[in-house]
């Protein structure tokens, strides 16, 4: 994954300052969990095993992780990064 960030981010762009860094990392991180499909969760995204451990054990979360989605023209990442997970047992 970190060799995955640095060539996608870093070594492909020059930022002029650290805000840009930084947006330039959530977002490649947040089209990363919604898109790339990992093996070790059995095919499927980061976002759609949560939504998955979500509908299994629900009591497990502070809110529904389908009601975070970044939709068009959301500029408030803060709402989408405030879900958590009550405990931290699932890979």
């Amino acid at each position: 994954m970190n060799r995955t960030i640095k060539e996608a981010t870093v070594k492909r762009y020059h930022y002029d300052s650290h805000a840009q860094l930084t947006a330039h990392l959530h977002d490649f991180i947040d089209a990363y969990n919604y898109g790339r499909r990992l093996k070790t969760l059995r095919g499927l995204t980061p976002y759609e095993y949560i939504c998955k451990c979500w509908a299994n054990e629900p009591e497990r979360f502070t809110s529904n992780p389908h009601h975070q989605t970044p939709g068009p023209k959301t500029s408030d990442r803060s709402t989408f990064r405030s879900w958590r997970v009550k405990n931290a047992g699932f890979p």
